[in-house]
This record gives C-alpha cells, structure tokens and sequence, in this order.
C-alpha cells in the first residue's frame, strides 16, 4: 500500500469517526456535524454541535472539538493535530482553527451557504492544508436527512 492509499484509509476511518458525532448531534436535535481531534494517529477530542443544547451560538463541532484538544494536550497550539470534521467549517471556526495552528484540515462535505472558502478563504493559518470530499456523499446524506425532518 502507498503512503496515499495509507492516508486515504486514515482520513476515512477518521472521518467515519466524526460521522459518529454527527450522528449523535442528529439525535440529540441539533445540526448533524462532527468532528474529531488526532494526534500522532490517535483520537485526543471528539465533540459534535451543541449550539441548542448550550444555547451558544459559537458551540459548533469544531470549537468544542478545539477546547477539548487544547485541554487535553496542555496548550492552545494544535501544531501536531489533524482536525476531521464532516462539514466546511464556517468562517468562525476557520479563525479558531486558523488561530490553533492546526497544520492538516480534513473535512466531508461542502457548505455551500456558510463555508469558509466562499467569505475568508485566508481565514486558516498560511501553512495549513484543507482537504474536501473524504465521506462526502455519506456527510451530505445525513445534513439533507435532518432538514428534512425538520421541515
């Protein structure tokens, strides 16, 4: 196996991990989007929204996912962490994420209405790298799944 097929089966399965989270956001009524936290191949933080349940606007998947990291290792850089999360992340979480150092960005699907890349596409830190797609269709499935139960 290549070092790229060996990363693809990482991000994915990873990824699948933040799909988790986005299922249990599901469940929970808030808006189905996760995210994970890995270091050095290893889960350091898991959250998914919580902007109902806190009744806090900025409590998305990946700001929860940031604190619980940063707790967890003892700082606020994240220079060694790949953060998964199933969607875009918004313009605020792209600072956060930005002000975090986090080097690698793994994320499912696009956000057409609110991601970053249409409003602040400098918003993450300058060496930083963003990679779209992994889980797309699943990630897209499961946000089209809730709106429409909502309706």
């Amino acid at each position: 196996m290549t070092q790229t097929e060996e990363q693809i089966k990482k991000d994915e399965y990873f990824m699948q991990r933040a799909l988790d989270e986005a299922r249990q956001a599901f469940r929970e009524g808030e808006i189905p989007i996760g995210a994970v936290v890995v270091c050095r191949d290893r889960i350091i933080a898991r959250a998914h929204n919580m902007t109902e349940t806190l009744t806090d606007v900025t409590a998305h998947a990946e700001m929860q996912a940031i604190t619980a990291a940063a707790n967890m290792l003892g700082g606020k850089y994240l220079t060694e962490c790949t953060l998964y999360v199933t969607v875009e992340p918004c313009v605020m979480c792209a600072g956060a994420i930005g002000w975090a150092q986090i080097p690698r960005i793994v994320y499912g699907c696009r956000d057409e209405k609110r991601g970053y890349q249409l409003y602040a596409p400098k918003a993450m830190h300058p060496r930083s790298t963003t990679i779209g797609g992994i889980l797309g269709e699943e990630c897209r499935q499961l946000m089209q799944e809730f709106f429409i139960s909502k309706r």
